[in-house]
Order: structure tokens, then C-alpha cells, then sequence
């Protein structure tokens, strides 16, 4: 199974495990209350990404088979999602935290109090990593290196 052509792919199938287990860690964290993943939806891609790019990984360590492509695509869907959540979450819950805030100001009759902070948790950073070597693994069957150069020899050439 890891033979020496293949000890790569090993690389994807740990990147493709974090990028499951980043689901299950806090994303976001508003104030001392810390926000996992898991039930959303973006979450849910990102454990089922996860897993795919640790079965494609672990096909092509047991079949000797090149399963790069489908990893280029598994790691750029992933690293999308990842950096739209990375973008986006943090401000879509510091403005439900501030609705939140401001009803239960008018229900209880007092001013406004001071809105948490939010700031981005370690499932994000995890995933946007794991996320990112196997993109860099899948790119490596778009950059290939030529053993030697070639040169077209014309015979009618005078050199």
C-alpha cells in the first residue's frame, strides 16, 4: 500500500480527515460561546468533502490508480466553501447577535447593551488549510516537470 510512488497520497488522506474533523471544531465565537459547524449545511459539504478526498486518497494508495484530478476538484469546492465561511460567517453572526441584542433590549425596556465580539474559531483555519494542500496536491497533475528537453532535430538543417 505505500509503495514508493504512492507515499504522496498520503498527504490527501490526512489533509482530507482534518478537513472532516474541522467541521466538528468551533467556527465561530461570539463572546465566550463558541459556534461549531456541524448542523449547517456548509458544515455537512465540508465533512462529505472531507470524506470523499480520504476515500479518493486511500483508492489510489490501495490501486496504484492517479486520482488527482477529482482531488483538484474536491480541494477547490472545499477551499471555496471554507473561504466564503471564513468571509461571510463571522459578520452574518455578529449581525444576528446585534438583532438579538437590540429585541431583547425593547422586549425588557433598558438601553442597548455592548454587542460581543465575533471572531473567526480554529475549525475554519483547519479547513481552510486541509483544504489548501489538497488543492496544492490535485495542482501537481497540472504542473508537470519534463525529464529533458526536447528538440526537434530537422535533418535538412545545416549546424
Amino acid at each position: 500500500m505505500f509503495r514508493p510512488g504512492m507515499r504522496a497520497y498520503i498527504s490527501p488522506l490526512l489533509a482530507g480527515l482534518a478537513l472532516a474533523i474541522s467541521a466538528f471544531l468551533p467556527w465561530v465565537i461570539v463572546g465566550e460561546i463558541s459556534l461549531r459547524g456541524f448542523p449547517d449545511t456548509l458544515a455537512l459539504w465540508t465533512m462529505g468533502l472531507g470524506g470523499s478526498a480520504a476515500v479518493l486518497a486511500t483508492l489510489s494508495l490501495i490501486t496504484r490508480k492517479n486520482s488527482r484530478h477529482p482531488l483538484l476538484l474536491v480541494g477547490l469546492i472545499s477551499l471555496g466553501i471554507m473561504f466564503l465561511s471564513w468571509r461571510i460567517l463571522p459578520q452574518s453572526v455578529a449581525d444576528r447577535a446585534l438583532t438579538r441584542s437590540q429585541a431583547m433590549a425593547i422586549v425588557e425596556d433598558r438601553p442597548l447593551g455592548e454587542v460581543p465580539d465575533t471572531v473567526v474559531g480554529s475549525g475554519i483555519y483547519l479547513g481552510l488549510a486541509a483544504s489548501t494542500v489538497i488543492v496544492g496536491f490535485g495542482l501537481t497533475i497540472v504542473v508537470k516537470r519534463a525529464s529533458h528537453a526536447y528538440a526537434i532535430v530537422d535533418p535538412d538543417d545545416d549546424v
